[in-house]
């Protein structure tokens, strides 16, 4: 039961890192200027991009550290 929950949020936080890595504007705007572009929680495009960078590296650790804990079998 616990691994199949942990499986399936595996393969959410990687369906999230995915969208959010394709929001990442590395040389243009990009997908990145969508999200900039009509928000008003931020306000610079600077600080959107360092709190998507932020939040690609927490999903990107938590991903990480499930596929760990999965491959590992220590739930087994």
């Amino acid at each position: 039961m616990t691994t199949t929950i942990l499986s399936w949020a595996w393969v959410g936080t990687g369906v999230i890192l995915i969208l959010l890595v394709l929001l990442h504007s590395p040389k243009g705007d990009g997908m990145g200027g969508l999200a900039a572009s009509g928000s008003s929680m931020f306000t610079s495009a600077s600080s959107a991009e360092a709190t998507l960078k932020k939040t690609t590296w927490t999903f990107l650790a938590i991903f990480l550290s499930l596929a760990i804990i999965l491959s590992a079998g220590w739930l087994e």
